[in-house]
């Protein structure tokens, strides 16, 4: 394994994040696209400096010379010109043109999309359906229409494309500016004083920059076709003067003859607009944040395991679940930063375990990779062995996807973002039984369990979306789908947190009642005290990624031993204590 992993003891250093450049070259498609879109830029930029003929001097003796003639690396035209230097020249002015059309497309599409999406009312309206006339035309016949009006020319083929464009811009941007113009931080500065103008210069537009940035990388070869497009019907450069598009239609009657003519600009606008879009997919990777902090936005299946070696057991014979010496690091750069280390437990048929600890302990961490749930990259699985039932599940990713569901079902902590909000909450339930194999109707099924985990009505809320049910019936369907495979061990993470107390108690009665029917194993990731005490049979105490005491609940919560867990315990507030509870705060400080 390249990546380094810190020690437990040494200090944390801080992440080698990879910069910008670093991210680009690691995509090898826009590596290739940045190597030869500087080629083709730098060679058309340097190209009056080079020992080149004159692009437009003609020599009708040396017409139609074949590729690698002495003189003319890449042949000569129909009138004797040289190839190769035309063919830098011409470049030059087609990028010039495709680039600055995409700047005033996008300067003016941006600030058409910024008044639209911010105004609202009849300004979005009276706005929009202009962008929608122009949109109603076909592009190329629009362009060929405002060219006609205007007169043939660069300039004039410049205009035409980057009106054309607006719409892409401006539509994009409005979208982007609607969704940050109702953010609470957007709020905050009109509440502070800031006028209209203020507000869009200070706090929009710096959000809607990456918008801008990638759409510019992905139009800018867009741009160089159409302008290539326009100079090949004769309405862009005029002779003297050539741009790529031109020179193929001046090739067009010598396709036959010499063929090389044509294909020698058809093959440069190809690179050139393919190199464009790929750099522009590297440019729009290095505008993620999540790339820029490492962390990839095409995830694996499962979460990647390297480990050394696979440890004993070390639980009972009769443990349905066993962990030995789990450890999980993320990858910072070159660099892995460990979150969980060598962290052991076992869980008995019917048995609650009760996982806790402060925030960022590691505890989520933990139950995620039982299943391989983890996002890998950045997670790696560095250590330890996960057996249900006696078999390892890091041993292969198939095996791990296998028992999802059907041996292990997970209830996550936010069922609002975890549920589709697309999709019915019975529809969602009744894909889980599809997926797991369970025989009868899928409908009948999905309402039974629905039945099961207490939802009223559950026919009647069969085609409810999860935004139309409250917090603990959505909690509900959670563990719903969670008990569709009929899983021998339930992780519940933090399942009551944001409930109130009396929904708070519902969740827990059924988790115990699902534990005394059908025996379940469950490991609760909690931070509260009163659910630990009212739930579990035994406990365990995370800090910094390591389990530092574990026992009987009425133990650890009597008779704490380890330092951290009596600060734990400590730090819940007691009815009547008033300024002690604070007091006491300061002395745990």
């Amino acid at each position: 394994m390249n990546a380094t992993l810190a020690r437990p003891g040494a200090p944390a250093a801080p992440p080698s994040r990879p910069g910008a450049f670093e991210l680009l070259l690691a995509n090898r498609l826009s590596a290739l696209g940045l190597v030869v879109f500087v080629l083709l830029a730098g060679a058309a930029l340097l190209a009056p400096l080079l020992p080149l003929p004159d692009p437009d001097a003609t020599a009708p003796a040396n017409r139609l010379q074949p590729l690698l003639s002495v003189g003319h690396l890449l042949g000569t035209d129909h009138l004797g010109r040289d190839l190769l230097a035309r063919l830098l020249h011409g470049t030059r002015v087609s990028l010039a043109v495709g680039i600055g059309a995409t700047l005033v497309a996008a300067v003016l599409g941006t600030l058409v999309g910024l008044v639209a999406g911010y105004a609202g009312r009849w300004t979005d309206t009276v706005l929009m359906r202009l962008v929608d006339m122009l949109m109603a035309f076909p592009y190329i016949l629009l362009a060929l229409a405002i060219v006609a009006v205007l007169g043939p020319g660069l300039l004039n083929a410049l205009y035409a494309i980057a009106i054309v464009n607006i719409p892409f811009f401006a539509r994009n941007i409005r979208g982007a500016v609607i969704g940050l113009s109702r953010q609470p931080f957007v709020d905050a500065a009109r509440l502070s004083g800031k006028g209209p103008v203020s507000v869009l210069l200070t706090e929009i537009l710096p959000g809607v920059l990456p918008v801008v940035v990638v759409a510019m990388s992905s139009t800018i070869g867009w741009m160089i076709l159409e302008t290539a497009g326009l100079s090949f019907l004769g309405l862009g450069a005029q002779p003297p003067a050539a741009d790529l598009g031109s020179m193929l239609g001046q090739a067009r009657a010598q396709l036959f003859v010499a063929p090389h003519v044509a294909f020698v600009p058809g093959l440069a606008i190809f690179a050139l607009v393919m190199s464009i879009n790929l750099l522009g997919d590297g440019v729009r990777d290095v505008l993620d944040p999540r790339l820029r902090s490492g962390t990839l936005v095409r995830p694996q299946a499962v979460t990647e395991v390297r480990r050394a070696g696979v440890p004993e057991p070390g639980g009972a014979g009769a443990a349905r679940l066993d962990v030995s010496g789990l450890s999980v690091a993320f990858r910072s750069g070159g660099d892995l930063a460990p979150a969980v280390r060598g962290v052991s437990f076992a869980i008995a048929p019917g048995e609650c375990l009760g996982l806790i600890g402060e925030s960022g302990s590691g505890k989520s961490v933990t139950a995620l990779s039982l299943a391989g749930l983890v996002a890998s990259p950045p997670a790696v699985i560095t250590g330890g062995a996960v057996r249900l039932g006696g078999q390892d599940v890091l041993a292969s990713p198939s095996l791990m996807q296998a028992l999802r569901g059907r041996r292990i079902g997970y209830v996550f902590q936010d069922p609002l973002t975890t549920l589709h909000p697309l999709m019915s909450v019975g529809r969602q339930v009744a894909e889980a039984v599809a997926v797991h194999g369970a025989g009868g109707s899928m409908r009948d099924r999905a309402v039974a369990l629905m039945e099961r985990t207490g939802i009223r009505d559950a026919a009647a809320r069969f085609d409810a979306y999860p935004h139309e049910l409250s917090g603990g019936q959505r909690q509900r369907v959670g563990i719903a789908m969670a008990l569709a495979g009929e899983p021998d061990i339930l992780v519940a993470d933090e399942p009551t947190t944001a409930l109130d107390v009396t929904v708070q108690a519902r969740i827990l009665d059924l988790l115990r009642e699902l534990r005394r029917e059908r025996g379940l194993a469950l490991l609760l990731i909690t931070h509260d005290f009163g659910v630990v005490a009212g739930m579990c049979d035994r406990v365990a105490v995370m800090r910094r990624g390591e389990i530092v005491e574990t026992g009987e609940t009425r133990q650890v919560l009597a008779r704490p031993a380890h330092p951290y867990t009596r600060r734990l315990i400590e730090a819940v507030p007691r009815p009547g204590e008033g300024r002690a509870f604070l007091q006491r705060m300061r002395g745990l400080a």
